[in-house]
């Protein structure tokens, strides 16, 4: 496609002057990866359009909401008869209740929920909520892992144990981190370190079980096992942030994946968004009862929200569970995930290109490295500039994955086997010309 004819770059170069680097969220931008970002007209099933009428295999299905895919007739049709009856209220609705009931049937840890309107809202009141709990000010958070961007919580380690946290973020005074203590992912000797230096401090741990903005980095069933301990044994709450992975890497969040090898096993808070909302905005913070009745009304740590339980955003969150749930689904969707996994494995493995990947029901993940990384440390080792001709190699080819080499992917149910076919084809395509 010539310049001329291109209308991504003119609506790239229109939106860099009213909005900063042209985008509403910084990845968007392309900036890791060079070149132009695709501007999208519509998307179906698992199809996105962009500008230029060019047709993409959808692997980002908006960052992990689109479970059912783009335009799922029973959530199009739940949406629309919400929308009919009015965007907003200000005030309770009986959907908001629905929704809440579905997700405690859902997951056996949370007996009473917050609806808020975005992952970083939920990540953030969930943290004020451990404080508030607890009357503890100290946060344990794990390098790689990303919470939203609450000040609090957009920190990065520095030297030595348990080094309490340095802003990654301008805007962010020192004064707010000083109570976040940033840890190794799956390091157990600096969990307990970190326990035995300020265990009667800490308010809380909080996680990404299976961290997708390395990619896909899962926390081995003995530091979970051992983050469960060592919070029950010091007084701390333990929680699994689910935004990404909740209802999407099982029927019950990775807290049931991880329930498997643990018996008893249930986080103190968990935290939820994206496919509880099926691509509108809407998450949640649930847990056991004595610790969300601290929440006002009920108590002393307050939290509010205009468009919280929006009844437009509950009714196509309520539409996408009720599909999800329909016996095989995951089993289905797995499969599919599983194909798209080996089948990039063993394309990158005949072409000789260092490759590892990973996956736990729609969502998965790949770093050019021959053995899956285990903690930020390792992940950083992945070749970015091969990473970023491959990512420009499938696009060109209509592929559309991360614009970043540390996002994970996501497949959908709209994938039919022949995408996931056309997937592998067109990869095994684009790491012959990697070999190089």
């Amino acid at each position: 496609m010539t310049p001329s004819t291109d209308r991504n770059l003119p609506l790239f170069e229109r939106a860099k002057a009213v909005i900063p680097g042209g985008v509403n969220s910084p990845v968007r931008a392309f900036k890791a990866v060079g070149g132009t970002p695709r501007f999208i007209e519509r998307a179906q099933g698992a199809y996105m359009w962009d500008a230029n009428g060019q047709r993409f295999i959808d692997y980002i299905g908006s960052w992990g909401p689109m479970i059912l895919g783009h335009g799922h007739p029973a959530v199009l049709e739940a949406v629309q008869k919400a929308a009919l009856e009015g965007f907003s209220f200000g005030a309770p609705t009986e959907r908001e209740v629905e929704l809440a009931e579905a997700i405690i049937d859902l997951v056996p840890s949370i007996e009473m929920v917050r609806l808020v309107s975005s992952g970083t809202e939920a990540g953030m009141s969930a943290i004020r909520l451990a404080r508030g709990a607890t009357g503890r000010n100290k946060i344990v958070k794990f390098e790689g892992c990303y919470h939203g961007h609450a000040d609090a919580l957009l920190v990065k380690a520095g030297s030595g144990l348990a080094t309490f946290g340095n802003a990654t973020s301008a805007g962010v005074p020192a004064e707010v981190v000083q109570h976040t203590v940033v840890l190794e992912y799956n390091n157990v000797q600096q969990l307990e370190e970190a326990f035995a230096l300020h265990g009667a401090d800490i308010a809380c741990v909080m996680i990404e079980p299976i961290a997708g903005n390395m990619n896909f980095v899962r926390a081995s069933v003995p530091f979970v096992k051992r983050c469960r301990e060592l919070c029950t044994q010091h007084g701390a709450l333990f929680v699994f942030d689910e935004v990404m992975n909740g209802f999407r890497v099982a029927l019950g969040g990775a807290q049931s994946v991880y329930a498997r090898d643990i018996p008893g096993f249930e986080p103190d808070i968990t935290v939820m968004g994206k496919v509880i909302g099926g691509g509108m905005p809407l998450a949640a913070f649930g847990g056991k009862r004595a610790v969300m009745e601290h929440m006002a009304p009920l108590g002393s740590v307050y939290q509010a929200g205009t468009l919280s339980g929006n009844p437009v955003a509950t009714a196509c969150g309520l539409a996408t569970l009720r599909e999800i749930r329909q016996p095989g689904f995951f089993e289905a969707l797995s499969a599919s995930t599983r194909t798209l996994v080996d089948g990039l494995v063993a394309a990158a493995a005949a072409e000789g290109v260092p490759f590892s990947a990973d996956c736990e029901g729609g969502m998965f993940g790949f770093f050019l490295l021959p053995t899956l990384p285990q903690n930020y440390a390792t992940v950083m080792q992945s070749d970015g500039a091969r990473f970023n001709r491959l990512f420009h190699g499938l696009l060109d080819r209509g592929v559309y994955i991360a614009p970043a080499l540390y996002e994970a992917g996501f497949v959908s149910a709209a994938h039919t086997p022949q995408d996931i076919a056309e997937t592998i084809s067109i990869a095994r395509d684009v790491f012959k010309s990697l070999a190089n």
